[in-house]
């Protein structure tokens, strides 16, 4: 980082592995790798690698006698981590592996190869997943820092089913198939269990069509097959009766309608919630 105002020294913020970046000085602009660690403590020196955190995200190590110009680098961020160790971790369906905690979402894309029409998401147990950009800085020693899904920016005609709707549906342990008639794609829950007790059968395919624009665009209603029935008085739900043919099937239309998205956040697993609560809560 270049110096300010009329001091002459130059600044360089640095964070050790805990990403506790501080401000450091330095009266010379070439530094040594070893340089740099010691500024922040790390020792044995020789157990430690400076990174250069690069304004796109990238990293670039800088070798313990390796001089290092922070003039006109546009590297004004630098960690230091230890070696003695690496990190594993998952991309989809990938095991990768990392020799340093710390990772920014521009080499995690590096590593998991993905095309640029591809975003970047880490799973949290028990919240909505986090969307990574290149420029983040992720420490995979924090506790449920695990696994990351890619999916693509937008789903238009022809394209397979986001990689994150994937990831959820396989790993919730659902049988499901992609179905496209006519310019329409659609997404086949494949005998789903049915609430106990509920209807005239056990289980039921459910379709859920993908609009232009999906995942941005929000699905909305459902379709199951076969024709659901209350158990009891053999009724048809409520807002139950039309039907709708796709995929050469007769479905019934379930209309309930989606009036809330987040466009980055919600996915199938939302839409299954839904279908989940519209089936618990059927009636006349």
């Amino acid at each position: 980082m270049k110096s300010q105002g009329n001091d002459p020294r130059f600044r360089v913020l640095i964070a050790d592995e805990n990403l506790n970046f501080k401000k450091h000085v330095f009266d010379d602009p070439k530094v040594l790798g070893r340089q740099l660690i010691e500024a922040v403590g790390g020792h044995p020196v020789d157990e430690h690698v400076a990174i250069a955190i690069l304004p796109n995200g990238d990293f670039e190590d800088i070798r313990l006698d390796e001089s290092y110009d922070l003039r006109g680098r546009g590297a004004e961020k630098v960690l230091v981590a230890r070696t003695d160790r690496s990190f594993k971790f998952k991309i989809d369906d990938a095991d990768l592996e990392w020799p340093h905690a710390c990772i920014s979402g521009f080499v995690l894309r590096k590593l998991a190869k993905l095309p640029a029409n591809y975003n970047l998401w880490q799973e949290i147990p028990g919240q909505h997943d986090k969307k990574i950009t290149d420029t983040d800085v992720i420490n995979l020693a924090d506790a449920g820092v695990e696994r990351f899904v890619s999916l693509i920016d937008q789903t238009t005609e022809g394209d397979a089913l986001p990689s994150k709707d994937q990831t959820y549906l396989s790993g919730h342990g659902y049988a499901f198939e992609v179905v496209t008639e006519g310019g329409n794609t659609g997404v086949v829950l494949k005998e789903l269990l049915l609430p106990a007790g509920k209807f005239n059968c056990e289980t039921a395919d459910v379709l859920i069509l993908l609009p232009r624009g999906y995942p941005d665009c929000p699905p909305d209603m459902f379709y199951v097959s076969p024709k659901l029935l209350l158990a009891g008085t053999g009724q048809v739900p409520k807002a139950c009766t039309a039907e709708h043919r796709f995929g050469g099937r007769v479905w019934q239309r379930w209309s309930r309608h989606n009036n809330a998205w987040r466009p980055g956040v919600d996915g199938l697993q939302t839409m299954v919630a839904r279908v989940q609560t519209a089936l618990a809560g059927a009636r006349a």
